[in-house]
């Protein structure tokens, strides 16, 4: 009778196989024909030494194993043998009558519920975004137009992701700061009709934060900026980015906290994209960080799409909102990352 034995061997025999070459097992050459011989069989394997037949070794097997055996282990009673019907073909009929896989658990599906979770029917959350500071954008009432500046003495890897990033959002200019305070740069912006200010600040020559101040009312954001990577550095990439205007992809920003930042990320691009570019920019929400991707696609059947990135690429993680235009000593904040008091769980989530 056939036993099981816990350790896989070179010669084991796939259940799948068996599935797959029901009449012809013995003569399949994808099996071993060595005189030593396992099957898979719910997970366990069973181990029938000295027989050289395959097909012979199978028969004994399948017709030595009792059905009833794995019920514990898996939930799952078994069917018997009904009448015509071998063992072989009631253990196939088995497997596919079985109940489905469970889930698997993640991170994602056991997320903590917030209680800011933002419901698209909910008569509040729509009246706060129809006088918000992003009213006027959504009315149609402004037309983006961005300023894209960095820290005090950027390096070349600093400046050419800014006009890379350029090139991403339309209507958007590149400017030096030149010591000037951002105090300072901000009324000049109001000034001259600019809706938003990026400021890229850098440490060791390599971006790492990202200031968004939404103009003239704010609010601002700022972000911690990781894994940056240019175009030149990106493999299989494609061919410059044209100007027409992208798509706009929003992805997984469900609080209130995240619909502000969302909906911030709106702000600088046009309402109307250009489809004839097929150019696409995504904010990508996971475990509350923002991945950003900018790619090409092309339709090469009615099914089948291909895409290509353009770059650059980057991960933004939200450190503060505050509260109206930049302002680092009287400003009000809106909510403060406070890693000891807020990460105390890997399932809970803010954006």
């Amino acid at each position: 009778m056939a036993t099981a034995i816990p350790e896989q061997g070179h010669n084991s025999v796939s259940l799948s196989l068996l599935k797959k070459f029901p009449d012809d097992f013995s003569t399949n050459p994808c099996v071993p024909t060595d005189a030593s011989v396992t099957l898979v069989i719910f997970g366990l394997r069973f181990h029938q030494p000295n027989r050289a037949s395959i097909g012979y070794a199978r028969e004994i097997k399948v017709r030595g194993i009792n059905l009833s055996d794995f019920a514990e282990d898996y939930k799952y009673q078994p069917n018997k043998p009904t009448a015509g019907e071998n063992v072989t073909t009631c253990l196939l009929r088995n497997l596919r009558e079985a109940p489905p896989k469970a889930t698997p658990k993640t991170i994602e599906n056991q997320r903590v519920y917030d209680e800011t979770t933002v419901d698209p029917n909910d008569e509040e959350v729509a009246f706060d975004e129809a006088t918000d500071e992003f009213a006027p954008y959504f009315n149609r009432q402004t037309v983006p137009k961005i300023l894209i500046t960095t820290s005090d003495r950027p390096r070349g890897r600093t400046v050419r992701f800014c006009e890379q990033l350029s090139t991403v959002i339309p209507n958007s200019h590149v400017y030096y700061r030149r010591g000037l305070a951002l105090k300072r740069i901000i009324p000049q912006c109001i000034a001259r009709d600019f809706t938003d200010l990026i400021v890229i600040n850098e440490d060791r020559k390599i971006p790492n934060g990202l200031v968004l101040s939404h103009l003239p009312d704010g609010p601002t954001a700022h972000f911690r900026m990781s894994s940056v990577r240019l175009r030149k550095e990106i493999k299989r990439k494609g061919k410059e980015p044209t100007e027409h205007v992208p798509e706009v992809i929003l992805n997984n920003f469900t609080t209130r906290l995240g619909h502000s930042i969302g909906r911030m990320f709106a702000c600088l691009f046009p309402h109307d994209p250009q489809f004839i570019g097929r150019q696409v920019a995504t904010f990508h929400n996971q475990r509350d960080y923002i991945f950003f991707r900018f790619h090409r696609y092309i339709f090469k059947s009615e099914k089948k799409v291909g895409i290509q990135e353009l770059g650059p690429r980057f991960t933004l993680k939200l450190r503060s909102l505050q509260k109206g235009t930049f302002d680092s000593k009287f400003g009000e904040y809106e909510w403060i990352h406070k890693r000891r008091e807020m990460d105390t769980s890997r399932r809970k989530f803010h954006l």
